[in-house]
């Protein structure tokens, strides 16, 4: 078996998380391949040191004083000279910064200096167990118009990873077709681990974080809230597009498609089972929901015709005004006569107008209501699928928080279902929410 291992910036922001680390891996022999992040805070009002880079480039990009641009990359470098000496490494980074600083003013780009995080602390890891350094420039690809390149990374990692027993390749970053670096999103290290098990075909991808795997609701709303157990790929996908981010949720499609799969576990608590993340299972979940997530921020447009539903063409109508204007939707509840479109206020409220006199012009509807500060929330959970009368427990629990629904959605897969409410009743509705599925099984 192999084993695949993802530490988060929280997990090696000091020498004694590092020590954790290690701990971790050498327990494990099937632990082979090791992708860390950059350091993360150390106390909460400490810098992560990815922003601490983007800060000391900005300040060589804008021309500022020479003694500006020293003293910001002496504050990095000092941060991993503690993490060395806190390790009794002989390890030295000083080569490394000498030509950190040299491409930072010849200005070679953000993203090279964003993955100088993850670069130096590859390194560091690397030495600190022994293992072979990859540089993930040199095996993770993206193509001309920097899009993640996919099959050739996997043909290249795959050759790379054949004749090595144990390695540390840095997340976040890859590299162009002209060898200039090129990142993820924010925590697209998480990505990085999903690329190199599929490459290397692993039992079992294991990121780490600072918490005991998938909650079942947001905890800055809901105090202590359970952990899932087991929850599927399509499940996690519908949580994380809804605001739940323990993992990013573009690190699923790699190790999907290899049917491998993941296991979220706690650096500070590695006793701790975790959450497991797969593609099926028989296992049915503790409770008949498996998380609910959600997000503020969107409008509802409710368009209404009388025989709308006799009228051929007449939804393309409607969207065609919003994709004219470049706004996305999110759901599409309809009636007989009515339709509604939900989207981003924050991308809406500025062309509403044009929308509107868009729509008025394609679809000639009866009349179009604009409802605004509306937040979505998603239910989901493979276990409603078998379980009567969840939404009637959803619209019990609302109606008993005084929270009025605007919006019900459900999906014929009956995996979710998306409630719309008013952005002031929304942590209101995830706890009533939260309670008549979780606290009440309790």
């Amino acid at each position: 078996m192999s084993k695949v291992v993802k530490f988060g910036g929280s997990s090696l922001a000091s020498a004694e998380q590092f020590k954790k680390v290690g701990k971790i891996i050498k327990e494990d022999s099937e632990r082979r391949f090791v992708i860390p992040s950059a350091p993360g805070k150390r106390f909460a009002k400490d810098k992560k040191v990815t922003d601490m880079l983007y800060a000391c480039y900005a300040t060589a990009e804008k021309g500022k004083t020479a003694a500006a641009f020293k003293a910001e990359l002496a504050a990095i470098k000092e941060r991993y000279t503690e993490i060395i000496s806190g390790l009794g490494l002989k390890l030295s980074l000083d080569a490394e910064f000498e030509t950190i600083a040299e491409n930072f003013k010849k200005k070679i780009g953000k993203d090279y200096a964003a993955s100088r995080g993850e670069y130096l602390n590859g390194l560091i890891m690397a030495d600190y167990l022994g293992f072979e350094f990859i540089d993930a420039a040199e095996v993770i690809k993206f193509n001309e118009n920097g899009e993640f390149d996919a099959e050739l990374t996997d043909s290249i990692l795959s050759a790379k990873l054949k004749g090595v027993v144990n390695a540390v390749i840095p997340g976040f970053y890859g590299s162009l077709p002209d060898g200039s670096v090129k990142t993820f999103s924010r925590g697209g290290s998480d990505i990085t681990g999903s690329i190199v098990a599929r490459a290397c075909k692993a039992d079992v991808y294991e990121n780490w974080t600072d918490v005991s795997g998938f909650l079942i609701a947001d905890p800055r709303i809901i105090d202590n809230p359970e952990v899932i157990e087991t929850i599927t790929y399509k499940e996690l996908r519908e949580l994380s597009y809804m605001g739940a981010t323990v993992l990013h949720e573009d690190a699923i499609f790699p190790v999907r498609s290899g049917g491998i799969p993941i296991n979220i576990r706690n650096t500070n608590a590695p006793a701790d089972n975790g959450t497991w993340i797969v593609e099926s299972t028989c296992q049915k979940s503790k409770y008949t929901i498996t998380g609910v997530a959600g997000k503020r921020g969107f409008c509802a447009i409710n368009i209404e015709k009388d025989m709308m539903n006799a009228e051929i063409g007449f939804g393309r109508k409607v969207l065609q005004a919003f994709e004219d204007n470049g706004i996305s939707f999110e759901h599409i509840p309809s009636g007989i006569d009515t339709m509604t479109v939900f989207v981003h206020q924050d991308e809406f409220m500025h062309k509403e107008q044009q929308v509107v006199s868009a729509i008025h012009r394609l679809a000639d509807p009866d009349s179009i209501e604009i409802e605004a500060d509306l937040a979505l929330i998603a239910v989901v959970g493979r276990g409603m699928k078998s379980t009567r009368g969840t939404a009637g427990r959803i619209f019990s629990a609302l109606a008993h928080a005084n929270v009025n629904v605007k919006m019900i959605d459900q999906g014929s897969s009956e995996l979710n279902i998306i409630i719309g409410v008013a952005n002031n009743d929304f942590e209101a509705a995830i706890k009533a929410i939260y309670d008549i599925f979780v606290v009440a099984r309790l």
